[in-house]
């Protein structure tokens, strides 16, 4: 059994899929719901920290002044061994923390499109179980740099940066492989007006028509996720070991 610990940002953007595959597993979850105020869990209450998303930006501390204790939270939890993984806003919430640059995508992504695996990839311990190429839901503006020592895992046609792993214990995906056609349906009630003509992104339409996408997607989570697991023994920061702490 694993504690997991989740940082949820706003109520429209939650666990989705990583729900039920943590309860499946019998795995501990508990949550902090940053835009109620409730308080960050001490660090030895948790074996992996998520990061949800969201639609603030990561440097909007004075609008959500949550944001500062977040950021120290990720950052002691890295320097402490813990398995971090940052979805979408948590992604750049990650490799910000780490050093690297977060800042608007060239090509806003909403919708269903393919994810592609880097060479590197392929020889990193968890990341390599994953399909050369996969579908993934994206809905973000943002992307980052990767951040110094990381490896570079995933592309795709509108952003070259969607994924990166520090060691075997740190991940950042500005992809979604956790939603649900109810977390979908949430965003597109909450934030309908991101979906501004573009070359990536869908209309309603077209995100909603294929609802195939999903049990897909949920393999490709189940086998990230399963292999996060097998891996917990192994975990190692790399060689210059974290020098901003």
């Amino acid at each position: 059994m694993v504690k997991i610990h989740y940082l949820q940002h706003v109520p429209f953007e939650g666990l989705a899929q990583i729900k039920p595959w943590a309860n499946d597993g019998n795995h501990q979850l508990g949550g902090t719901h940053l835009y109620k105020n409730e308080p960050l869990p001490q660090r030895d209450h948790f074996d992996w920290l998520i990061i949800l998303g969201g639609p603030m930006n990561l440097y909007e501390e004075e609008t959500y002044p949550w944001l500062v204790e977040e950021k120290r939270l990720i950052e002691e939890a890295i320097a402490h061994h813990k398995t971090v993984l940052g979805i979408c806003l948590g992604a750049q919430l990650i490799a910000h923390v780490l050093g690297a640059r977060v800042y608007p995508s060239p090509y806003p992504e909403i919708g269903w499109f393919p994810i592609t695996k880097t060479a590197q990839a392929s020889h990193h311990s968890v990341f390599s179980w994953l399909p050369n190429n996969f579908n993934a839901f994206h809905w973000h503006g943002d992307t980052f740099d990767i951040p110094r020592c990381a490896t570079h895992l995933a592309y795709s046609g509108g952003c070259q940066h969607q994924a990166f792993a520090y060691g075997n214990q740190v991940f950042g995906l500005q992809f979604h492989l956790e939603s649900t056609q109810q977390s979908i349906q949430q965003l597109l009630r909450h934030c309908g007006d991101d979906l501004q003509k573009g070359p990536y992104v869908q209309t309603i339409q077209e995100i909603l028509s294929d609802e195939g996408q999903f049990q897909s997607t949920h393999s490709t989570l189940d086998i990230f996720l399963n292999q996060l697991i097998n891996h917990i023994p192994h975990q190692h920061l790399p060689s210059d070991s974290y020098n901003r702490l």
